[in-house]
């Protein structure tokens, strides 16, 4: 493998941007381009819808980022209308919640905080991260860790039932600051719910009831479950290679800068040159005295 299509959460600035590219150069691959992940979702759900018009709107909520996008579908055009979105939210914000839970049943039982165990910390994050797999699929969950930690009279194991409604309670929050973004980008784009076609999941971290259910109300349509949220960005990637190589025809994707983009100008005042949510590749001079 030598040329690559490199995926990043829309919402990410430049220098993460170009981190990234630097990333693909030292692992000696050809960085070809840098697409956002719900571009590369819509790109996979899209290819195979003709000439439909569609309004679509990408909710990608992965491990570590969130980020919406909506996008106009036709003819082979994939315009994206709006981005927004939240770089320090993400699937491992679920985990955290169940970890801190756990560190905190444990020392009133125990009197002893897991929080200081390296080793402890460690087995804790593996076992939110499968109970908060298994809550998605059944209503309640068994954490089971033997000899976590010592005490005077020997070995403690630490024992937890989790349910589905205690793991909606104590993310309601994460789930919560979602919403925001949702209706930032509706209103960059000026649509309103009714004029959205489709609400395409990605990521993850949207296999969780109780973000499926909140994308659901908020939007006030059911999410498409056409592609597989964990593959659909490899996908995309691969059809925005295949347009780059000429393999796919037809295919036209318009993306846009999700921040605005200026420069420093004298006093140290950021003097605002590409508005955000700007189609690219776009340029713009201006001269300053």
């Amino acid at each position: 493998v030598k040329d690559a299509v490199i995926t990043v959460p829309a919402y990410f600035n430049d220098s993460q941007r170009q981190a990234t590219k630097d990333a693909g150069k030292i692992a000696g691959l050809n960085v070809q381009r840098i697409i956002n992940e719900p571009t590369a979702s819509a790109l996979a759900y899209g290819l195979d819808k003709g000439d439909k018009d569609e309004k679509i709107l990408v909710y990608d909520l992965g491990g570590g980022t969130f980020d919406v996008s909506i996008l106009q579908l036709g003819d082979g055009v994939f315009e994206v209308l709006s981005t927004n979105g939240d770089t320090h939210l993400g699937g491992d914000d679920f985990d955290n919640k169940i970890i801190n839970w756990l560190v905190s049943e444990f020392k009133k039982d125990n009197n002893i905080d897991l929080s200081k165990d390296k080793m402890a910390m460690q087995r804790l994050k593996d076992a939110a991260e499968k109970a908060k797999k298994d809550l998605s699929g059944v209503t309640q969950t068994q954490i089971s860790l033997p000899f976590i930690s010592a005490g005077a009279n020997g070995p403690l194991h630490l024992e937890r039932t989790l349910t589905r409604a205690q793991f909606d309670e104590m993310t309601a929050d994460l789930v919560a600051k979602t919403k925001q973004p949702v209706e930032n980008a509706l209103k960059d784009a000026k649509l309103t719910n009714a004029d959205i076609d489709k609400v395409i999941l990605n990521g993850g971290s949207t296999r969780i009831p109780a973000v499926q259910e909140a994308v659901k109300e908020w939007t006030g349509k059911d999410p498409d479950h056409s592609i597989n949220p964990d593959e659909a960005v490899a996908l995309g990637a691969a059809i925005q290679g295949g347009v780059i190589s000429g393999d796919v025809k037809d295919v036209v994707l318009l993306d846009v800068t999700p921040l605005s983009l200026g420069i420093e100008t004298m006093g140290g005042v950021f003097t605002k040159l590409i508005d955000r949510n700007t189609t690219i590749p776009t340029s713009k001079s201006q001269v300053f005295s």
